[in-house]
Order: structure tokens, then sequence, then C-alpha cells
């Protein structure tokens, strides 16, 4: 009688397999966890921006009489290296006083626009050094359309 032997399984392969599955999934929890910052940094990085108010005063017409409920925009642009610049835009209304408030805002170039009823709109980049720093605007009237 003749015998036929059985096949073996294969287990080198499944072997394989499955560490190259594991190298994988713990090369990627080690990117992963250089990727994230540590809590440490971001803990640090918001008292900073805390105290930081931008005080923005507008003033109109021969007079420099304040002018109220103007809308006032701040825009910033973020630079980062790997992505996308991020826009950040801030708006904020002046009040009796020709005064806007700005809180948290950024150190760096920023963009003041100013739009009120019955004045020439304004728009002018700034760069903001001091994290208290005051901007004086000066609005004119529009010219008359005959």
């Amino acid at each position: 009688m003749v015998q036929i032997a059985k096949p073996r399984p294969v287990l080198l392969p499944h072997l394989s397999l499955s560490l190259t599955f594991v190298f994988i999934c713990t090369v990627l929890s080690i990117v992963r966890a250089q990727d994230t910052p540590a809590p440490s940094q971001k803990q640090q990085a918001q008292p900073s921006n805390a105290a930081s108010r931008l005080t923005i005063e507008v003033t109109g017409g021969e007079n420099n009489v304040p002018v109220e409920n103007a809308s006032v925009y701040v825009k910033y642009i973020e630079e980062r290296k790997l992505r996308k610049d991020k826009k950040l835009e801030l708006s904020v209304k002046t009040n009796r006083e020709g005064i806007a408030h700005v809180p948290d805002a950024n150190l760096g170039r920023a963009l003041v626009q100013v739009v009120a009823d019955g004045w020439k709109t304004y728009g002018r980049w700034f760069d903001v050094t001091d994290p208290r720093q005051t901007i004086k605007i000066h609005l004119e009237r529009p010219p008359k359309w005959y």
C-alpha cells in the first residue's frame, strides 16, 4: 500500500503577514505621537495671548468727533509651514467714545477696516508690535455726488 502524505499547513506566510501588520501599527503610533504637541506648550502660549488687547480709536471730520457704532474689522493671516495659511477675522463695534477693543489680538501684520454710516470706508495694514497697542483712525466725509 502506498501512503500519501498529507500536506502540512503553511504558517510562514501567515506569520510574516502578522509581523508586518504589527510593525506598521508600531511605526504609525510613533509618528502620531510625534505630531501631537505637548500639553505644556499649549498652556504656556494661551496666557501670553490672553493679556493682549488691541484698542482702536475712530474719529472723523474736521472737529475730530468720535464715530460711534462703526464696524471695525481686523484680519490676520497666520502663516504655516506645511499647510495653507490660516485666515482669522474679528469684527467689533465702536462705543459712544468711538473706541473699539479687540480682545486676544495677535502680534504681527493686521488689516484694519472701518465702515460707518455717513463716513468714507477706511482700510489699512498695521504692524501690531505691542500687546496693548492703540491705533488711531481718522475718517473723512465722502465726496458729494451731484
